[in-house]
């Protein structure tokens, strides 16, 4: 087929790597492989029951039926506004709030809305596998900032300051971090967020693991530490890692009314309203209590634990302890070029190959998160599969 057929610009989009590890592993095991998958980014829980029990009143409400506002439910953006000054201490209207088809969509908004072509964009690495794809359909461009393990995978004031140009417009900062587990302390976040003031660039903050931390790392809203930034802020979240929602695709974006306005015009066209049944049930979710939250990080916080111990005992690997989120990062540049079974994998995609062949485990290599030579493995499975996975990783690389 002539490739002619397709746009350059939509055919140069790479698939979802983290979907493409989790479907998979799932196809594996529906066909009655014992894969264990360590790729998936959800929560293993079920969404707490009076987030349900809202959403059947609303699928029998008949006002729920019809077209409703493009920008989101009144009562939703007001119940977001609410929470987010309970959770992080960012004072926001109605007004400042857009509710999005899922987080992956808010992402989307706010490259359309900011970027023109040939701005520049600092991204951390790893990175989230989605972040370059909205940027570069913007016509944006995406400068990485190589983090390393061995500071955590924070990127540093002089690592930031090196990639910037006079074409940087804005920076992408998260934290805690998927894939990478990391939490900025509150001092770096500041001079992080002062930096970006003083050279007048915009930061697009994700927050959708902000209740997801451990031990004595807390989670900052870098607007909320540096007030001067809010004018050129973009703060992105959603329900699906804090409430388990992942499938009931309700995310927001939330900044100064104009870039709202543009991105809701833009969203106007693409999608219109969020589905009412699920904005019902985010409503429940974000105006409700913070109990089953509470649970799931206390289960989150004992698979960290196993998994960071495990991770840590293999000859070669180095693991940053994951400070938030329900991710590991382990460097396996130790444990390249070694022979597996008569195969020696030099790249870390190779070597997540050869994990789902020899020992049926899913991992997701660094590739998909722009840079080889560590991977990212969910602690969000059940206890029994977690052990068993990564026990068979820890015989698997101690060989």
């Amino acid at each position: 087929m002539s490739t002619d057929r397709i746009s350059t610009r939509v055919g140069a989009i790479a698939p979802s790597a983290t979907l493409a590890v989790s479907n998979k592993a799932k196809a594996l095991r529906e066909a009655g492989e014992p894969v264990i998958g360590f790729g998936a980014g959800e929560p293993d829980f079920a969404t707490p029951e009076h987030i349900v029990e809202a959403a059947i009143a609303a699928c029998r409400n008949p006002k729920m039926h019809k077209y409703s506002p493009v920008g989101g439910l009144p009562e939703l953006k007001e119940a977001i506004a609410a929470k987010t000054l309970r959770d992080s201490g960012l004072q926001c209207s109605p007004a400042d709030v857009l509710v999005t088809n899922g987080g992956k969509h808010a992402v989307y908004n706010a490259f359309e809305a900011l970027l023109n072509p040939g701005d520049e964009v600092l991204l951390p690495t790893p990175y989230w596998t989605t972040y370059p794809e909205p940027i570069a359909l913007a016509g944006g461009v995406t400068v990485p900032v190589l983090t390393e393990a061995v500071n955590g995978f924070r990127a540093s004031l002089d690592q930031l300051e090196a990639a910037r140009t006079q074409r940087t417009k804005a920076l992408v900062f998260v934290s805690p971090s998927n894939p990478t587990g990391a939490v900025y302390p509150r001092e770096e976040i500041e001079a992080i967020g002062r930096w970006a003031v003083e050279h007048d660039l915009w930061v697009i903050t994700d927050e959708i693991y902000e209740h997801l931390v451990y031990g004595d790392n807390e989670h900052h809203s870098i607007p909320v530490l540096v007030p001067e930034l809010r004018d050129k802020c973009i703060v992105l979240n959603g329900v699906a890692k804090t409430y388990a929602m992942t499938g009931w695709r309700v995310g927001w974006m939330i900044a100064r009314p104009d870039v709202i306005k543009a991105a809701q015009n833009l969203q106007s066209h693409c999608t219109s309203n969020v589905a009412n049944v699920s904005q019902a049930a985010a409503l429940a979710a974000v105006a409700g209590p913070l109990d089953a939250v509470q649970e799931m990080r206390t289960a989150f916080d004992r698979r960290r634990k196993a998994m960071y111990g495990l991770l840590s005992g293999i000859d070669g690997v180095l693991c940053p302890e994951p400070e938030g989120a329900f991710y590991a990062y382990p460097d396996l540049t130790g444990v390249l070029g070694r022979n597996y079974g008569g195969v020696t994998p030099t790249t870390t995609i190779e070597l997540a190959e050869l994990m789902l062949e020899q020992i049926k485990v899913a991992i997701v290599p660094g590739e998909a998160f722009g840079v080889g030579g560590g991977a990212r493995l969910s602690f969000a499975l059940g206890d029994d599969d977690l052990g068993e996975g990564v026990g068979r990783i820890v015989d698997f690389l101690n060989g």
